[in-house]
């Protein structure tokens, strides 16, 4: 801010005056009506009660792997065993008498990676869902801590034969690169679960039949879609 002053020159008859004068040197902001106002504190509005916010508990492995049941009519399917059948919904595998010889540890999990997840797809499958629960439900399960929670289960039980489990020690020394995964969910959860992706890949190229029973024993639905469609359909016919 500049100030002027101007005093005239005194005479006999003059009287003193002083002149004075300012203005503004900073630029000021154009005025906009959409900018916010400023509210002065209003003394007698009383604040708000404090809000009590839930927590959250994910579900686990297990209870998502549970199959909502449907009230719906039963229908007649026809079983073609040519249509998803015991052995044929999945692609067929190429023939390896010996998949440890042929291929190592990380080939298998990655084929292994891609049948985990196409059990888990089919498994959700029906009754239907919306895409985005679909593809939640699917996500959750194929997580490998999700993996690691199944395969912990499937330890404490005798079902795996010491091949089997020979081939799950084997995938559990596999050399990955870091990934967010890894970082996110440990180096033991993430070994463990590719261990058993490991043994899911090599029985798809020994023992398709086994590897039904297997995943069968983790909790995913097995066998023919078409009969495991009918099958619930009939379930859930109301009685009488």
């Amino acid at each position: 801010m500049a100030i002027l002053t101007w005093t005239p020159s005194p005479t006999p008859t003059a009287v003193l005056m002083a002149v004075r004068a300012s203005w503004d040197t900073q630029q000021r902001p154009s005025y906009n009506p959409n900018a916010p106002r400023r509210l002065k504190p209003n003394p007698n509005l009383k604040p708000s009660p404090p809000v009590t916010l839930a927590t959250r508990t994910d579900p686990s492995v297990f209870d998502i792997l549970k199959r909502p049941t449907q009230e719906v009519k039963p229908v007649k399917v026809d079983l073609d065993d040519s249509y998803l059948g015991y052995e044929r919904w999945l692609p067929t595998p190429p023939k390896v008498e010996k998949p440890r010889s042929v291929f190592n540890a990380a080939t298998l999990a990655y084929i292994g990676d891609c049948i985990y997840e196409l059990y888990a797809r089919r498994h959700f499958l029906f009754p239907p869902l919306s895409i985005e629960e679909y593809n939640d439900r699917v996500t959750s399960v194929v997580r490998c801590e999700a993996q690691d929670a199944l395969l912990q289960e499937l330890l404490n039980d005798s079902f795996l034969s010491n091949v089997e489990r020979d081939v799950l020690r084997w995938g559990k020394n596999i050399n990955s690169a870091k990934t967010r995964t890894k970082k996110r969910a440990g180096a033991a959860v993430y070994n463990r679960a590719s261990s058993l992706e490991t043994l899911i890949g090599y029985l798809y190229l020994t023992n398709v039949n086994r590897l039904e029973k297997l995943m069968l024993k983790l909790g995913f639905s097995t066998g023919a879609s078409a009969e495991m469609i009918l099958k619930e359909l009939n379930a859930a016919k109301p009685e009488g």
